[in-house]
């Protein structure tokens, strides 16, 4: 997909966030937008610099990370396709407290501040989508933060790799793929582990014969299996 012929209209209008605006008022909230095309390892923003947009992933990935005293990196979120960041920081008038940093080639549509204050005069039912969104992303964050201090490494790894794949779905018998779309030392990160400790966990559930390992595709054989072995 090319920056040049990206229709940012009809982006927004497939976004929650945007959905119940209309045509006129996306194209006036499209003014404020620009559409960034980022390669592996571009950064977008860094710790301390001023706020003044929030950004929406159209494809690739994006990594927010801090960085502490020591050098230490820690992965705080992933971002995928059509979901947002800094949308809270954008209001309070605070700098960036985080790195982001496009761990893919990836399109970025960044929508600026200028735009939401103007679209939340004209209609303040716009800010109520907006704190839905941001409770969406604290509710996440918080679930993580219980996840890495309540569960072992062992179920944090077999949380993510169900994340998206319930197991008493009717389906839950089917075999099916799981494609880790950035490095197994980033996942690591964001689940609060070793690079080591990761792959130690993934070649048990190997061994178990509950999954099977072809680079970064994961091939899940028996899904409720894999659930139940993480609660031993």
């Amino acid at each position: 997909m090319e920056a040049n012929d990206f229709n940012i209209p009809r982006f927004l209008a497939a976004l929650p966030l945007f959905s119940d605006l209309s045509a006129d008022e996306l194209r006036r909230m499209a003014q404020g937008c620009m559409v960034r095309r980022l390669s592996r390892g571009d950064t977008i923003f860094r710790y301390g610099e001023p706020c003044e947009e929030f950004h929406v992933v159209v494809t690739g990935q994006v990594k927010l990370f801090a960085i502490s005293q020591a050098g230490y990196e820690k992965v705080i979120d992933l971002v995928g396709p059509t979901h947002s960041f800094a949308e809270a920081l954008m209001f309070g008038d605070k700098p960036y407290i985080l790195n982001a940093q496009a761990l893919t080639n990836t399109l970025l549509l960044t929508v600026s501040k200028r735009s939401v204050l103007g679209e939340i005069e004209c209609d303040p039912r716009f800010s109520l989508r907006m704190l839905a969104g941001i409770s969406r992303r604290l509710h996440g964050l918080v679930h993580d933060i219980e996840s890495g201090a309540l569960h072992s490494g062992m179920q944090r790894v077999i949380g993510y790799l169900l994340r998206e794949h319930q197991p008493d779905d009717a389906s839950a018998d089917a075999v099916f793929t799981v494609a880790l779309p950035v490095s197994k030392a980033v996942i690591a990160s964001r689940l609060s582990l070793t690079p080591e400790y990761f792959s130690k966990v993934m070649r048990e559930l190997e061994a178990q014969g509950l999954i099977e390992i072809d680079k970064r595709d994961i091939r899940i054989i028996d899904a409720r299996r894999l659930q139940r072995y993480g609660l031993q």
